[in-house]
């Protein structure tokens, strides 16, 4: 019985993780709404400080070939944000029209603009606004942060 309740169980976490693949974005989409995550979101933290930015900006890889000069960190679960993708499609910056926007939490990462990499330097400024973001895919995931 206890061989069979196994086995059963052994299947219906099979067929879960194959169903999970069938919605997950694809491979090119994959990178990109992998590198929105590396880039600007972070759950854990409602807000930072100008050390917040120092270290996050260094520790998420966009000041090891230069400084990266203004930065957005989303403080918000990553189900959250991805139902921005949801809302109603406006025009993005380059004039595509796959961008949504939100109210989230935030944290605005300012190079200071005499630091030189990769021990950049910035100036943090948190508050709760309204965000632009890209989505792509089916399910959309969001893959870039317009503004």
């Amino acid at each position: 019985m206890d061989l069979q309740r196994t086995q059963s169980l052994l299947l219906l976490l099979v067929l879960t993780l194959l169903g999970l693949g069938l919605v997950q974005p694809s491979y090119g989409q994959d990178r990109m709404y992998q590198r929105f995550l590396r880039q600007h979101v972070d759950p854990q933290v409602t807000g930072g400080n100008d050390n917040y930015c120092n270290v996050m900006m260094q520790r998420r890889k966009m000041t090891s070939v230069q400084c990266k000069r203004f930065n957005t960190f989303i403080h918000e679960d990553i189900w959250n944000i991805r139902g921005i993708c949801s809302t109603t499609n406006i025009l993005c910056k380059n004039g595509q029209m796959n961008c949504h926007e939100g109210v989230v939490k935030v944290t605005d990462c300012r190079e200071t603009g005499n630091s030189k990499a990769p021990n950049c330097r910035y100036r943090a400024r948190t508050s709760t606004r309204r965000v632009v973001i890209a989505c792509e895919g089916d399910p959309e995931v969001p893959v870039h942060f317009d503004r």
